[in-house]
């Protein structure tokens, strides 16, 4: 396991009343039946919308979470680099604040 898929599994299991699953075959973290958060490519992926999905996207090196890789990136979903692992509790606890789960 990575640096970054550890932090990822940590900050997920700090969320009262997350489970761990699947979507898209990527690891997530879900509440209520709903994805909040992911991992991919070494980056925590998180739905976010407003001001946190604001500057979550102007991170550098954050972009928009596109799991095909064919340029159909997901709207609401950030993907953060690992650099900026300091602030994924903060922004997983946006994004399970966004799904109301």
């Amino acid at each position: 396991m990575t640096d970054s898929e550890a932090e990822y599994t940590r900050v997920g299991h700090h969320i009262s009343g997350a489970e761990q699953s699947q979507m898209f075959g990527k690891p997530c973290f879900k509440t209520g039946g709903k994805a909040f958060v992911s991992y991919f490519q070494d980056a925590m992926v998180f739905k976010l919308t407003g001001d946190a999905h604001t500057r979550a996207l102007a991170l550098d090196g954050a972009q928009l979470f596109d799991p095909s890789g064919k340029g159909r990136a997901m709207k609401e979903w950030v993907q953060v680099p690992f650099a900026y692992k300091d602030l994924w509790p903060e922004l997983a606890s946006a994004a399970r604040q966004y799904i109301g789960g």
